[in-house]
């Protein structure tokens, strides 16, 4: 969520900036201001009022103390109007307020100036390429045949349990499942990152906070009766640990990892494109999340991209990585890297990760702020980022691996397989 007071600072710079979103912020901006201005207006007219009942308060009770009956009861009456007054202004200031914070709500973050301009996917800017792609032979088969050929993956079973998109790991692939887990919080860890484990179901709260809702609701699964959303990524709570607080210096920065499975509706989600593992309802996945000053969120953003670099070379899985442009970019961020592996019996690249720096916007709706060396206090940056998701991956190592002879293991992950074949 924007600050109101950078909206009234640079309200025509935002709007300009938001036009690479294809969002057209003008008519919200001045609804935002008149609507800002008239709570700013009510709150000094209410500050007033209650400071003129409080001085009236005291002389009221000098003047019970000095027998000035008659006179104290008068101005006893005028206090009750007062009262009035401010219950009056009191409730127009929740009513502003409910309607600012609504439209609030509605504005996307404003991205980096290097984010390109663009509609789609299509418009992304490709800004590195690492690694040899692979020439299978003509036999080659894709991941979902894969997994029925070896029997480590059952689609149709996950179907007849829940529903499609609910894969059941067996065997072998279930161990390479775990492998992965285990070798993306090691690798995290030695990086510095501290491994918690959260809950899968947050309250409305902490969707709210880091701008799932009301943007993705119908992406994510409501579970009525208790009023709770099942997590759609680790991001949510790990960074709802730090809502409402005010850190200090020395905390920062936080960095903090951890595994869950995560869960998404994908509503309209049809098609070759995503078969087997290319898109799920439950998957698998490593989050990394960092609180830091505001002048260190690009450094750590360029750090969080190598770190998920140096783990796709460990893999040596043929990657790119993508920075995304306006039409493209998440609701929350300000600047978004994807990366994405290729797949070579599917011929097409996969997107694997997203690593986003958040700026204000996630912080301001958390109210996570840091009080500085001068006591001044500030809001945080927050960033999250993959590291990594697991399905295509898990793909991309069974399609990119395949030999005649079965599934070779990447070595990096044989100590936690403890086999170098699915065969």
């Amino acid at each position: 969520m924007l600050e109101i007071k950078h909206i009234r600072a640079h309200q025509e710079e935002y709007t300009q900036a938001l036009k690479k979103r294809n969002f057209e912020a003008e008519a919200v901006f001045e609804s935002i201001l008149k609507l800002d201005k008239k709570r700013r207006e009510t709150q000094k007219q209410l500050d007033e009022i209650l400071s003129e009942s409080n001085n009236l308060s005291k002389e009221i009770g000098m003047l019970f103390k000095s027998g000035e009956k008659e006179k104290a009861n008068a101005l006893k009456e005028k206090t009750a109007g007062l009262k009035e007054d401010s219950k009056r202004l009191g409730e127009t200031m929740s009513q502003v307020g409910t309607e600012l914070q609504a439209l609030l709500y509605q504005v996307p973050n404003i991205p980096h100036p290097s984010v390109p301009a663009g509609k789609s996917e299509e418009d992304n800017e490709e800004i590195f390429k690492e690694g040899d792609i692979p020439v299978l032979a003509k036999n080659a088969l894709p991941h979902w045949e894969l997994a029925k050929k070896y029997d480590i993956i059952d689609f149709e079973l996950g179907n007849k349990i829940t529903g499609a998109g609910f894969p059941v790991y067996k065997g072998k692939g279930a161990r390479l499942q775990r492998a992965l887990i285990a070798y993306f919080l090691d690798k995290n860890v030695e990086a510095g990152y501290t491994e918690v484990q959260v809950p899968l179901l947050v309250n409305e709260a902490s969707g709210f906070g880091t701008g799932q809702l009301p943007d993705k609701e119908g992406q994510m699964y409501h579970v009525g009766n208790d009023d709770l959303y099942l997590i759609p990524t680790a991001e949510v709570p790990i960074t709802n640990i730090y809502r409402d607080d005010l850190l200090t210096e020395n905390q920062l920065p936080i960095q903090l990892t951890g595994y869950t499975p995560c869960f998404r509706r994908e509503a309209g989600s049809y098609g070759a494109h995503v078969r087997g593992l290319n898109r799920l309802h439950q998957f698998d996945k490593v989050e990394l999340v960092n609180i830091v000053k505001p002048e260190d969120s690009y450094k750590v953003l360029d750090k969080m991209v190598e770190h998920v670099k140096l783990i796709l070379r460990d893999l040596k899985l043929p990657y790119r990585v993508l920075r995304l442009c306006g039409g493209d970019l998440g609701f929350t961020s300000a600047l978004t890297f994807d990366f994405e592996l290729f797949s070579t019996a599917q011929d097409r690249w996969l997107e694997i990760s997203s690593v986003s720096n958040f700026e204000t916007f996630q912080a301001n709706r958390l109210k996570i702020r840091y009080k500085d060396s001068h006591k001044n206090k500030a809001l945080v940056h927050t960033l999250n980022g993959s590291s990594l998701a697991l399905p295509r991956v898990l793909a991309g190592i069974l399609e990119n691996y395949q030999t005649d002879e079965g599934i070779v293991i990447p070595e990096v992950l044989r100590s936690y397989t403890g086999f170098d074949i699915i065969s």
